[in-house]
């Protein structure tokens, strides 16, 4: 990949005054091999080949940093489903295996490791049931492991048995977390459609098509792009589009040359780049400000799905243009707790939960680092992600939710949790009885449009 002189300054300009980074670089590593039904002995292969893999991915990132002066935020891993490689172990093991991904973490200085993670879109085996009834406890023993679940497909439908164990196992985890905000929630996330090469957390894992490692890039610019849609002053939609996507086009050659540059040095193939703009509660790094900018009052109000919609078509169009080679997400973010906008917008009243559901039709995820009050049903946090599971199965894209039920806060109250997760406004929820439709049970069948063989 080449690259002219104004390039180059145009990128320096872009970190340096308006928040652009690689928000992460995450290393995909199969642990199928490791497969064994003795727990220590698949602890101590689950660490010795992350660290085989990885050993070199926290330094190998700083060296590249250095030598583009382009701040990468987060080196992350991301393994093997964890229900599939320790399916033949007994339940009980599921917590040291959990330990031994958090002392790989550890030793290999990266931030998070995701793949704690099960796929039940349509039906349990004994390892997702063993690694699910583990969540709450290796989320609350462990501080790097991330965990998902997918509980929906286009294909497939939703299972909603697994939709009800949902609310108990994320009230669970909120109980456990609770002097700490209930961050084990924040660790946690329930997919509808999950994508196999997300480097994001909490939902990366290495999906079993992947190879046996992989470099795959997120990379990050709402501060870019808010500054060119501020530089735009009144231009009219289309022109605003083409703006868009002149900037994500640069923001993508960016992380793809991040990426072959760490694939090359680490001697692992080079999987995508994930364009999904991901905030942070930095001021002038956030979702929220790019549709207020295009002349919605506050992030919420009416226009704003509209605004959020050609956002993220822009992004992904320049995105195309730039690499052969997306793939992940690739989707705007909204999580609350982590952009200063959205938090702002819900402390006015402007953003509630129906309308972030409203929203997730046209971005990625949908209910993101959402707090609400502690008190809120187990069975009311499951008709929520029956919801979202709903969306994204009818309208063939990924869906997740991440909700944290904070237990003794009430609606206004705000959790921190520090970091790139910032700090979340508990939102109010619905009080109306959902429990007799989670109760039924059984699997919402796909939609007709599944039928496309």
């Amino acid at each position: 990949m080449n690259y002219s002189p104004q390039e180059i300054i145009e990128t320096i300009q872009m970190v340096r005054m308006e928040h652009l980074d690689i928000r992460t670089v995450t290393m995909g590593i199969s642990l199928l091999d490791c497969a064994d039904s003795d727990t220590d002995a698949l602890c101590r292969k689950i660490y010795e080949k992350i660290m085989a893999g990885a050993g070199r991915l926290v330094p190998v990132c700083e060296t590249i940093e250095k030598e583009l002066g382009i701040p990468i935020v987060h080196r992350r891993i991301a393994v093997t489903p964890i229900a599939l490689v320790a399916a033949g172990i007994p339940v009980d093991g599921f917590q040291a295996v959990a330990r031994a991904l958090d002392r790989a973490a550890s030793d290999s200085g990266v931030n998070f490791i995701g793949g704690f993670s099960a796929l039940v879109h349509k039906g349990f085996t004994k390892g997702d049931t063993g690694l699910i009834q583990a969540l709450p406890e290796a989320l609350a023993g462990t501080r790097k492991v991330c965990a998902s679940v997918n509980l929906a497909t286009s294909k497939a439908g939703i299972n909603m048995d697994a939709v009800a164990l949902m609310g108990r196992i994320i009230k669970r985890t909120a109980e456990l977390t609770a002097q700490e905000g209930s961050i084990g929630c924040a660790k946690l996330v329930v997919f509808c459609n999950a994508p196999e090469d997300n480097p994001f957390m909490a939902g990366a894992f290495h999906g079993i098509g992947e190879p046996e490692t992989v470099i795959n890039v997120g990379v990050s610019g709402p501060g870019v792009v808010l500054h060119a849609v501020r530089k735009s002053g009144d231009a009219d939609f289309g022109e605003l589009a083409e703006i868009i996507k002149k900037t994500a086009f640069k923001i993508t050659r960016m992380g793809e040359l991040v990426g072959r540059m760490a694939s090359e040095r680490l001697d692992t193939r080079f999987g995508i780049v994930d364009l999904s703009l991901a905030p942070t509660p930095a001021v002038g790094d956030s979702i929220a400000a790019i549709l207020e900018e295009m002349g919605i009052e506050m992030c919420g109000a009416p226009g704003t799905t509209a605004a959020l919609a050609l956002l993220n078509d822009a992004v992904k169009k320049g995105g195309a243009m730039a690499s052969s080679y997306v793939g992940g997400l690739s989707g705007a973010f909204i999580p609350v707790s982590e952009d200063a906008g959205m938090i702002a917008a819900v402390e006015a009243g402007a953003m509630s939960l129906e309308k972030l559901e409203a929203l997730t039709c046209v971005c990625s995820v949908g209910i993101d680092m959402v707090a609400v009050p502690g008190d809120t049903p187990p069975e009311t946090i499951s008709a929520l992600i029956a919801d979202e599971m709903a969306i994204g199965m009818v309208n063939k894209k990924t869906t997740a939710v991440r909700i944290i039920p904070v237990p003794g806060r009430k609606v206004g109250d705000r959790v921190e949790f520090g970091g790139l997760l910032g700090s979340a406004p508990v939102m109010a929820i619905s009080r109306l009885d959902s429990s007799r439709f989670i109760r039924r049970g059984g699997q919402i069948p796909s939609p007709i449009a599944s039928l496309t063989n």
